[in-house]
């Protein structure tokens, strides 16, 4: 007779048979109908077999009657778990709490997310979903439907063309699609183009209005570039000047490049600490104690338990705190002008705006003192001139009375 999952729940035994009167137990053992399977005899005075738990109590007058001993070798099934789990209450129950504290904390929202959005603002999102229940430490089983939801967040959005809701675990997500509304062109009253700095032109295009001046020719700041008004005294317009107006400008900027570069290095000496996670607060298990070093960078590594599309509220975050030097390296006179030469473009190009490039260079002026080079450069710049200036119309004066 095979073990079965039937017999592993209701239990059964290994026993050892010692005594003379074997093959009488045996025979008798037929006769009271007691079930036993696997019946090995290893010698004349001894044989192993399997009996169910429930004949197993049945067993012992006919021991007597025999006059043989038994010995129990091995216990398997249910019954026998229960024992060994009632001779360990705190296990079970911490094992209950686990499992409960574990179903609860899957069933609450911990975190709420918005993604799409750009000019509708977050806050201004969450605020609706509040208002229709989803927020951080809601139970899942009161959320209602997200088709529902997104329904109710969408009518509340009106600068929203689409709005989905979704539960992924114990985080909601909120995806929305802003509606793109036609741009509004601002009404402009006139105006003329003038220069924002000295400048020679080299290029201008005029769109609308009338220009005054032409390429290789030198303006300075807030001369009229293209004029917003057009005709003769007798037939005058105003109109908003548009255009594009290029011209090389010319600036001295005063730069430092140290000869000495100096920069982070890991030692190789590391601290490791590991927290506990539980929704946005961490126990701290390992790495107790004071730093050993003053300079370090801390690399997180955070880990958190998933089942299928499930993310649980529960992980562990590792941290490695690494030990950080600072070293030194020389730096070659040459590669230090190029650097400083780089830099200086760099900071006026920036300041110039889009579409600004670099026409010539020069280094007017050059010294090393202290371990530092100092350099005056000169930049000759192309960069958009045009600047916006209202055209206030003149009031004519009363002639005097006579």
């Amino acid at each position: 007779m095979k073990s079965t999952i039937l017999l592993s729940l209701r239990g059964y035994v290994l026993l050892e048979i010692r005594g003379r009167r074997l093959e009488r137990l045996v025979n008798r053992l037929v006769e009271k109908r007691i079930s036993v399977w696997d019946i090995r005899f290893r010698a004349e005075d001894r044989a192993e077999m399997y009996m169910p738990l429930s004949d197993f109590f049945r067993l012992r007058p006919l021991l007597k009657e025999t006059g043989c001993r038994m010995h129990v070798l091995k216990r398997v099934g249910f019954p026998f778990i229960l024992t060994k789990l009632e001779q360990r209450k705190l296990f079970v129950l911490g094992v209950i709490g686990f499992v409960i504290g574990l179903y609860v904390l899957s069933s609450v929202v911990w975190q709420v997310r918005v993604v799409g959005n750009e000019s509708i603002s977050t806050d201004d999102i969450l605020q609706a979903a509040r208002q229709e229940g989803v927020y951080t430490l809601q139970w899942k089983f009161r959320l209602q439907n997200s088709d529902t939801l997104s329904k109710k967040l969408l009518s509340k959005l009106p600068n929203a063309a689409w709005v989905g809701v979704e539960v992924q675990g114990t985080h909601v997500v909120i995806k929305v699609v802003e509606a793109v509304l036609p741009e509004q062109q601002p009404l402009l009253s006139p105006r003329h183009l003038i220069s924002s700095k000295n400048a020679m032109i080299t290029s201008i295009f005029t769109e609308k209005g009338r220009p005054l001046v032409k390429p290789n020719t030198y303006v300075r700041k807030g001369d009229i570039l293209i004029s917003g008004i057009l005709g003769d005294e007798l037939n005058e317009q105003t109109v908003v000047a548009k255009g594009e107006v290029k011209g090389l400008v010319w600036y001295t900027p005063k730069v430092e490049v140290p000869l000495v570069r100096k920069y982070n290095v890991y030692t190789g000496e590391v601290k490791k600490r590991s927290y506990l996670v539980l929704g946005g607060r961490g126990l701290q298990l390992t790495g107790y104690g004071k730093l050993p070093f003053t300079h370090y960078e801390t690399i997180p590594e955070r880990k958190t338990l998933q089942w299928k599309d499930y993310v649980l509220p529960i992980g562990w975050l590792n941290e490695r705190v690494m030990e950080v030097g600072t070293m030194e390296q020389p730096v070659e006179l040459a590669e230090a002008r190029m650097h400083g030469l780089e830099r200086a473009k760099s900071e006026i190009l920036q300041a110039a705006g889009d579409n600004a490039r670099v026409v010539s260079e020069k280094i007017l002026h050059e010294k090393t003192e202290n371990g530092t080079v100092y350099m005056e450069v000169l930049l000759e710049v192309e960069e958009s001139l045009a600047l916006e200036q209202p055209i206030v119309p003149t009031i004519p004066t009363p002639a005097p009375t006579p």
